[in-house]
């Protein structure tokens, strides 16, 4: 085991019992930030309005009436005179 590894170890015995939880929520928070945020984040509490309403129930039938189905990647990056390997995705 590093130094550091068996240094941390040793910390975290010697931490009472209540502190325990703070530092496995900082080690979650380090590993999964994502997660973390997500579970922190502020409530939506912005009201629905009819438009938004009239909207969704637009877009629900807009996909009822293609079987389900959305518009390809393909075809929404041609209209851009693009394709996929034009995109920077990280690898």
């Amino acid at each position: 085991m590093s130094d550091t590894r068996q240094h941390l170890h040793e910390l975290i015995d010697r931490l009472p019992p209540t502190r325990l939880t703070a530092v496995a929520a900082l080690l979650e928070a380090i590993l999964d930030p994502v997660s973390h945020a997500v579970a922190n984040a502020p409530v939506d509490d912005e009201p629905v309005t009819g438009e938004d309403r009239r909207r969704f129930r637009e877009g629900q039938a807009w996909f009822a009436q293609r079987g389900g189905k959305g518009i390809p990647m393909e075809d929404v990056l041609a209209d851009f005179g693009l394709k996929a390997e034009d995109l920077p995705f990280d690898k």
